[in-house]
């Protein structure tokens, strides 16, 4: 259900984004100045703490709030840490530990990498692909100790961080804590674990992915409506047009599938099995949508779209990317499937009608 606020915020944050991150400057862009300012008005704006209370220095929006905000920054592809510092904020606030300022980002982001709590208090493990770690001043943990979970705060640079890349050249980088010490920490309350963060996760990235796909899908027709070819705009062809209806077909069901998945974590009050099947489907459904048409919108496009001028791979790769954060749909999947099967034949069709 999209409220009013839902909006007030979506506009807020795509105007923005619109001033300060519009793909094409920032594809031109010979340097990183742009990412300060941009920083700074999202933090101005209350939008990077949106999911920390107003007692802890959010904003003290609501997750409704916070998905609207991440669906317009997939509608620009954007390449800083914003999800993933909503995300380590809804975690600290959990566990009431305040929010520090500047960027952060969450750990782990795969559902098989496990951090271990000590009894010291330091925390030790290595986790792969967290998302911009060496760009963010700080990290926050779910650690395991001998019998529940802990949200943990560290700095980054008190951990080794080796530094990678994703397709679309963003950070994904590997973080070892090897007896790392917190800045603060608390046991998360009931369900907010590990497993709580990847299914979080997993809509995080659904959402986003279906706000590129929006962006994809404009891309397309406004392109199919100028180039032309055989002296007729390419958007006469009907080879043309069947395509880019199947891109409005891909981009619809991920708009369904991520929204419905995000309207139901907004509503519920635990992680249970209702949102288990939607994250878990939303994160299937976006990515195969993500992988059909990214190859649909350079289709398209023909050889420009391939072009490092052009701004399509801003969001195709991106699109790719985000396909393996919090688990891929070869993981939902088998997950979903376990999920089902343990619940038992009898308990299906009820779960899957009444959504």
């Amino acid at each position: 259900m999209v409220t009013e606020s839902d909006n007030i915020v979506a506009e807020t944050a795509a105007r923005i984004f619109a001033d300060l991150a519009d793909p094409q400057t920032i594809n031109r862009a010979r340097d990183q100045s742009w990412q300060q300012k941009l920083w700074r008005a999202l933090t101005e704006a209350g939008l990077t703490l949106a999911w920390v209370p107003e007692k802890q220095g959010g904003a003290g929006g609501s997750l409704a709030d916070g998905f609207a905000i991440l669906g317009a920054a997939g509608r620009y592809a954007l390449p800083v840490p914003l999800a993933e510092t909503l995300l380590a904020g809804w975690l600290l606030a959990s566990a009431g530990i305040s929010s520090p300022a500047g960027p952060m980002t969450v750990a782990p982001a795969r559902p098989r990498d496990k951090i271990t709590l000590n009894k010291d208090g330091t925390l030790s493990g290595k986790t792969g692909g967290i998302p911009f770690a060496k760009a963010c001043e700080h990290i926050v943990v779910v650690a395991m100790g001998d019998k529940s979970a802990s949200i943990a705060l560290v700095k980054t640079g008190a951990c080794r961080v080796t530094a990678g890349k994703n397709l679309a050249g963003d950070g994904t980088d590997s973080v070892t804590f090897d007896h790392t010490k917190t800045v603060g920490k608390a046991k998360t309350v009931e369900g907010v674990d590990a497993s709580a963060l990847m299914l979080m996760g997993a809509t995080v990235r659904s959402v986003q992915s279906a706000g590129a796909m929006e962006a994809l899908l404009s891309l397309s027709v406004a392109y199919a409506n100028e180039r032309v070819a055989f002296e007729r705009k390419i958007g006469k062809f009907q080879a043309v047009q069947q395509n880019l209806a199947r891109l409005a077909g891909e981009t619809a069901a991920a708009l369904a599938a991520a929204g419905s998945a995000a309207d139901t974590i907004a509503h519920r009050d635990a992680f249970d099995d209702i949102v288990m099947l939607e994250a878990a489907s939303a994160k299937i459904r976006t990515g195969e949508a993500a992988a059909e048409g990214s190859a649909i919108a350079h289709q398209v496009h023909g050889a420009i779209g391939f072009t490092n001028e052009h701004i399509l791979h801003r969001f195709t790769l991106r699109l790719l990317a985000w396909r393996d954060d919090f688990g891929s749909e070869s993981y939902w999947a088998a997950a979903l499937g376990d999920m089902v099967a343990q619940r038992g034949a009898d308990a299906f069709w009820p779960m899957l009608a009444a959504r």
